[in-house]
């Protein structure tokens, strides 16, 4: 084949993309056609000639990773999917957007073999590929496979919208900080969002700004093939660095009326704008869905020669495994991607465990330290609190750009990049945690939304949950928070009262199939009596803590309410009132038990019943009934010490008492 007529071919195939994406889009009706046909040169040439993949294993694990983090333009990675072998057809492509399709409006992680993220909201698949950048390269140094064979990179696209969200700051800004040279970001800037041209509201240097970030920035024609290799080449160079291509384009390139406009951003381009498209384009106007013979030749050579590097990697690394590597670090090997929860965590948690009253936020701490000891595959940070948080693993070394060994992040003030970052470091097999206080849970409400769509097993340590926090007034006062993580499907919240329960609760939460938040104290909490240890299930949601024969009135508490609660049934009994206390350190946990289990707590029998939380009351309707009391707090703190608000607030025993007594009547 000649230098020329493989040009053209290479120009053919880039177009065939193009359309294929433009037919989906105007099937379906909807969609983003723009994007996928302005970067389809890049894609095709990182997919046909770079992109290290086995088209029979989307998992395997010599991999690079590919994050269309412009997940508008997902017909894009559709196409690739279907040209490369991936398991997406041509019926599929057909049916896009459509309901129960492989193809969906967005790319969904576990949903479409091949998909490495679930991508949409802008930036937050850059954000996440920052993250597999880094498990990547943690994964590599702690077991100390030869770097000659873990070597991938994550290769990702993003436009302008991604650009211009605050947590590609966040998380670009990190990489640099970080080094990570494994990291190769394609811009396509085409200078168009929904409203018009970007200039609109952007106008700063992308390339000064990653340069200040300490990338590598290159800048390409993105339509021109050989400036792509060029480009690449040096991406794969590695030189300490991350790198981001700045490749101008041109959005809907091939449409001789739409192209460069924002009208071919967000809609099909009509029937004759895409027969035009066509023709302008060399294919048949009357025909839609079409790869020509030639290409589909070329991309099977493709297939075949990624099929032949793929077995040759695997051979080579058995080789490896059987001659060179040290068994210390086969070991380590062996127990991250093979990960065991030990059969007496529970019981080992509790071991650790001290007979202090303490900060559930301190218990937690402690509880970590074992974590950290029994199960090799979890690490995490927080976002500049480990101190507060109390998160820092002691004597397992800190993540760094010349320490990739370290099981400690340092996220900086960085929560929504922190938080999409771990959902990156799940997806590469670890169970991350990040730490910050309650109430900055706002800033990562997209990152554990996202996580809980794609089922991640994460864990968030949220300190500092109520107005105990005091003297730093409403703004640090969390009220709304817990309440809005409940309202998460997926996600499990978990509110120890004591130090026992925080250890069970780091047990459920490693047991757990998805993300799970933990609600912890800043103020030290009385430790329950050690007969209700014995009897302690935190892993069903809700339990017993005391009762009289009889009760009248079932009094429901989370957290370090508990004990105000105890405090206050002992005052109503002192007066002849008859309760059960129940501690319901979660909601989701509770309401996942059987119906017996679920009868057994809160007898149905039972009408008078009162929940108290330092929060919204929102929510715990569900368990008071239509004729309960929620005691709570529905309006946003003061800022004063803790127990001043207590009293101010109602939150103590004697006070508990007189509201309880007075809806008891």
């Amino acid at each position: 084949m000649t230098c020329c007529h493989k040009k053209e071919l290479l120009k053919k195939a880039a177009d065939t993309v193009r359309l294929l994406c433009a037919d989906a889009v105007q099937k379906a009706g909807s969609g983003h056609p723009g994007m996928p046909m302005g970067t389809a040169d890049y894609a095709f040439t990182l997919w046909n000639e770079y992109l290290r993949f086995n088209p029979d294993d989307p998992t395997w694990m010599g991999r690079d990773r590919f994050v269309l983090s412009a997940g508008h333009g997902s017909t894009l990675l559709y196409s690739l999917l279907h040209l490369f072998g991936g398991d997406v057809t041509m019926d599929d492509l057909k049916t896009f957007r459509q309901l129960g399709s492989k193809c969906p409006g967005h790319p969904e992680y576990g949903h479409t073999k091949g998909v490495e993220v679930t991508t949409g909201p802008l930036a937050s698949g850059l954000a996440t590929a920052v993250g597999m950048a880094i498990g990547l390269k943690h994964f590599q140094e702690r077991t100390g496979v030869c770097k000659c064979l873990f070597d991938q990179r994550v290769y990702v696209i993003s436009g302008d919208g991604c650009i211009m969200e605050g947590t590609s700051h966040e998380a670009c800004a990190l990489a640099g900080h970080l080094g990570l040279d494994n990291l190769v970001l394609f811009y396509d800037d085409n200078g168009i969002t929904i409203e018009g041209h970007t200039d609109l509201a952007f106008s700063e240097n992308v390339g000064e700004r990653f340069q200040a970030y300490g990338w590598n920035v290159l800048r390409i024609n993105g339509q021109d093939t050989r400036q792509i290799r060029g480009a690449l080449d040096f991406a794969r160079v590695g030189n300490g660095k991350p790198t981001i291509i700045i490749g101008k384009t041109t959005i809907g390139y091939g449409a001789p009326k739409l192209a460069g406009t924002p009208d071919c951003h967000g809609a099909p381009l009509g029937p004759e704008e895409l027969a035009a498209t066509k023709e302008a384009l060399g294919f048949d106007p009357a025909e839609s869905f079409v790869v020509p013979d030639e290409v589909r030749a070329l991309c099977e050579e493709s297939i075949a020669a990624k099929r032949e590097q793929a077995k040759k990697w695997d051979e080579r690394f058995a080789k490896f495994r059987e001659e060179k590597w040290d068994a210390e670090k086969q070991a380590v090997f062996e127990s991250l991607v093979n990960p065991q929860i030990p059969d007496d965590l529970e019981q080992e948690l509790l071991a650790a465990q001290s007979s202090k009253n303490v900060a559930s936020r301190a218990s937690s701490g402690t509880t970590m330290q074992r974590v950290a000891a029994l199960l090799p595959f979890f690490i995490g940070g927080s976002a500049d609190l480990a101190p507060s948080n109390k998160t820092y693993l002691k004597g397992f070394g800190d993540f760094s750009a010349t320490d990739r060994t370290g099981r400690n992040f340092h996220f900086g003030i960085r929560e929504l990049g922190m938080g999409l970052i771990c959902n990156g470091l799940a997806l590469t097999g670890f169970l991350p945690f990040s730490a910050t206080f309650m109430v900055f849970s706002d800033y990562m409400k997209p990152a554990i939304r996202l996580a809980a769509i794609m089922k991640l097993h994460e864990i968030y340590v949220f300190t500092h949950d109520s107005f105990f926090v005091g003297e730093d007034g409403p703004t640090h006062e969390p009220v709304e928070q817990l309440a809005m993580l409940r309202t998460i499907p997926g996600v499990t919240v978990i509110r120890p009262a004591e130090a026992n329960e925080t250890a069970l609760a780091w047990a459920a939460a490693i047991r757990a199939k998805g993300p799970v938040v933990l609600s912890l104290t800043r103020q030290d909490l009385r430790n329950l009596p050690a007969d209700v240890v014995a009897k302690m299930d935190v892993s069903r949601g809700a339990y017993v803590v005391s009762e009289d024969e009889g009760f009248e009135a079932i009094l429901i508490a989370s957290g370090s309410e508990l004990q105000t609660v105890v405090d206050a049934a002992e005052i109503l009994r002192e007066k002849g009132r008859k309760v059960r206390v129940v501690s319901m350190p979660s909601q989701e946990l509770f309401l996942a038990q059987d119906e017996t289990y679920r009868e057994s707590v809160l007898p149905s029998g039972c009408k008078k019943r009162v929940s108290v939380e330092a929060g919204s009351t929102f929510g715990w309707e569900r368990f008071t009934g239509s004729d309960g009391l929620a005691i709570g707090l529905d309006h946003f703190g003061d800022s004063a010490p803790y127990k001043v608000l207590a009293e101010k607030y109602g939150f103590t025993g004697a006070a508990l008492a007189e509201k309880i007594e007075a809806y008891l009547g």
